[in-house]
């Protein structure tokens, strides 16, 4: 999540998480997983080292745990549901992933974009992910406390609502332990929107269990 003002180049990493004996490629072999991330500046290592954001923590998770994934991540800072939305069939064609976490949302709330328009675009990229054989993992957000407690529950429960009516994965709050927790600033870059390093395990925790219940 990022203005525009601050957006930087397309990040995208590829990493074949295969490990263990009997997971190497050969003939007949069944496809491995194919997870695609699709997100904005926090799963794109805005303002990290390379290779310390959550996305490459799952990357290693996926080793550590002995799951024969290839790991995709098309994460662009600054980017909005409708540039997600843009960009989604051209990724599924590209990459055929079996499964899509989608972390977009914060951007539109940030600019203050219509709320029934993230919605549309988010029920869209779910729709095209499924249509296209994926599971999908949605990545819930929040709204900044400035917008008014109306407007928060509204924005919290429209993750909610998507996930139920497309049956798709969630995680309520990406953020969890991070942006609610008693002393934010700690787990902040300076900018006090961007999670730093420190933070990045705990946005992994978020993800795996919901991630891990979709994997087969």
């Amino acid at each position: 999540m990022h203005t525009p003002l601050l957006r930087r180049r397309h990040f995208t990493l590829s990493v074949l998480a295969l490990v263990g004996q009997g997971f190497g490629a050969s003939a007949g072999a069944t496809k491995p997983t194919r997870i695609l991330v699709l997100g904005d500046s926090l799963s794109a290592e805005y303002g990290l080292a390379r290779g310390t954001g959550w996305v490459k923590l799952l990357a290693q998770k996926l080793a550590q745990e002995k799951y024969p994934a290839e790991l995709v991540n098309a994460s662009i800072s600054g980017d909005t549901t409708s540039g997600g939305r843009s960009r989604l069939p051209a990724l599924l064609q590209k990459h055929q992933p079996s499964h899509v976490v989608i972390e977009l949302g914060g951007n539109d709330a940030l600019r203050g974009l219509p709320l029934a328009m993230t919605q549309d675009n988010l029920q869209a990229m779910v729709s095209q992910a499924q249509a296209a054989g994926a599971q999908v993992l949605l990545l819930g957000m929040q709204m900044p406390p400035n917008y008014g407690p109306d407007m928060n529950r509204q924005f919290a429960a429209m993750y909610v609502q998507l996930a139920k009516q497309s049956k798709a994965g969630l995680v309520p709050f990406f953020l969890r332990g991070v942006g609610d927790d008693a002393d934010p600033l700690k787990w902040f870059q300076a900018d006090r929107i961007h999670p730093n390093e420190s933070a990045q395990p705990q946005l992994l925790a978020n993800v795996w269990p919901a991630l891990k219940k979709q994997l087969k």
